[in-house]
């Protein structure tokens, strides 16, 4: 029988051939599971079809309902896992599946939607995105006061707007709370173009907002950025 360290070192390190054979079959898995899933939404499946899906949907919740015992069995803190990140990840990538067993009712389906977090478990397997994790950890103050700085600006464009436009366009400005629609669309440049300025004020206040609306997409993605890369040296040294 498999010692408890030994599967503990398959499970949790992949600096060696059985571990990175795991972790490759787990990244798979859940490749599969994603795309089995997208397959199910395209219309008009056939009764085969669907019956072909359920099966790989239900050998893949069988393989990952014994990784999840096994991380379990091989916890020092029992506890400490189900209730961790990863632990409720785990659970609810197998957890709508025996929710809708033998049941296919409009009130379940967004059980199966559930399904789609599996994705996150790919975090456990990927050292950039848990170097991208770490780096979060070391900003998070400072990203944390950023949005706040943000949600304030994202206000303040909108009360602006709304001064400028509201006697021009009634129907599209027709209060501060409507304007944050524009604000929010204008400050991440994305700029759909169904509110848009028609005055002077409006357009000047417009460029205004723009400008710092680049602000406020370099600002996160520098500090993300200068974290990664003290996160790599503390990894190298």
């Amino acid at each position: 029988m498999i010692s408890k360290s030994k599967l503990h070192k398959l499970v949790h390190y992949s600096d060696h051939r059985a571990g990175k054979i795991f972790a490759f079959t787990i990244h798979i898995l859940i490749l599969i599971s994603l795309f089995s899933f997208s397959l199910e939404t395209l219309p008009n499946l056939t009764d085969t079809q669907y019956l072909i899906l359920h099966m790989v949907e239900t050998v893949i919740v069988i393989l990952f309902t014994c990784e999840y015992l096994l991380r379990l069995y091989i916890s020092k803190n029992k506890t400490s896992y189900i209730f961790s990140f990863y632990g409720l990840i785990d659970l609810l990538a197998i957890l709508p599946f025996y929710l809708t067993s033998g049941v296919d009712l409009r009130t379940v389906r967004l059980f199966r939607l559930l399904r789609v977090l599996r994705i996150f478990k790919l975090l456990k397997y990927s050292k950039a995105l848990q170097r991208f994790q770490r780096a979060f950890i070391l900003v998070k103050e400072e990203m944390l006061l950023f949005g706040f700085v943000a949600l304030i600006t994202l206000y303040l464009a909108a009360v602006g707007i709304y001064y400028f436009e509201h006697a021009a366009q009634p129907e599209q400005f027709q209060s501060v709370f409507h304007s944050l629609w524009w604000a929010l669309i204008t400050l991440t440049t994305v700029g759909y173009g169904d509110m848009y300025p028609i005055t002077a004020g409006g357009k000047l206040f417009t460029f205004i907002v723009l400008i710092i609306g680049l602000g406020i997409v370099a600002v996160p993605t520098g500090l993300i950025a200068t974290a990664l890369s003290q996160t790599r040296k503390e990894e190298q040294s």
